[in-house]
């Protein structure tokens, strides 16, 4: 099975597959890449994983390690998270990761005004560049849609790391669930290091309350619009990896996660190929 788009896994597809079972799938699948995850319990990077342990299996089986996911909250700086971020991009580094995504505060509990957030982002990003380009990682930053978010739109970030001087190491990540959260309009296929791809087909529920419990594998039933996403991406130039990034639970209880994914791999290249014919 061959894909005209390039597709790659994140942890969040199989949370509950062993990482040599996670990798088989990716393989099985013609997925050339994929992403590791720092915030499931019972699994790597949690469970005390080896990065070298990561980089072998995936080197055994030439597959990519796109990203570590994620840095969280990245925005808001201090100690703490500058020796989480440095733990993390030796981590990246040594397991062979291109890139740790960086995720902003999303909570009711942010006590910053909007000037405050928005100073937030640029320390952070201008503390960052520098850990970044001495672990030789990327930085890829997801602003996340949800009303609650400190960063919820790709042109703040994108004009925060041009106005840190971060364009060599940062990029961001266009994320179809929250690009359509956010009812964004803007795409930046040339600064984006990866999509994050998933459906939503729950059409019942206010837009306001969708949260990442509906996220399911893209299909026939997908209200967000991810076919027209990819194709003005794909249209404006990027040529990177789409993530399937579901977080549904209906999903990872899947006993045929390998035909579920065929089937949505199947349909998006379908609906690429027919929005441009030959």
């Amino acid at each position: 099975m061959s894909h005209p788009l390039r597709f790659a896994l994140n942890r969040m597809v199989a949370p509950r597959l062993s990482l040599p079972g996670f990798i088989d799938l990716a393989v099985t699948l013609k997925a050339d890449a994929i992403e590791i995850r720092n915030d499931l319990k019972g699994i790597e990077i949690e469970d005390g994983t080896a990065p070298h342990t990561i980089r072998e299996l995936c080197a055994a089986h030439g597959v990519r390690v796109l990203s570590i996911n994620a840095l969280y909250p990245f925005d808001v700086w201090n100690d703490e998270r500058r020796a989480q971020a440095l733990n993390l991009a030796a981590y990246a580094r040594d397991c062979g990761a291109e890139a740790l995504v960086l995720c902003p505060f999303n909570g009711p509990a942010d006590p910053r005004t909007a000037s405050e957030r928005a100073a937030g982002l640029h320390t952070a990003l201008t503390e960052l560049a520098p850990i970044l380009r001495e672990y030789g990682v990327l930085g890829f930053v997801e602003p996340l849609g949800f009303e609650q978010c400190s960063l919820r739109h790709k042109r703040q970030a994108v004009d925060a790391i041009k106005a840190t001087g971060g364009l060599d190491v940062f990029r961001v990540v266009h994320d179809t669930f929250h690009h359509h959260l956010a009812d964004e309009k803007e795409f930046f296929a040339d600064l984006t290091g990866l999509v994050h791809i998933s459906g939503v087909e729950d059409g019942d529920v206010p837009l306001a309350n969708i949260r990442d419990g509906h996220r399911v594998l893209v299909g026939e039933g997908d209200i967000l619009g991810n076919a027209a996403q990819i194709g003005r991406l794909l249209s404006d130039g990027y040529t990177g990896h789409l993530s399937f990034e579901p977080f549904a639970d209906s999903v990872h209880e899947m006993d045929d996660i390998k035909q579920a994914l065929g089937a949505s791999m199947a349909y998006l290249d379908t609906a690429q190929t027919l929005a441009n014919p030959i």
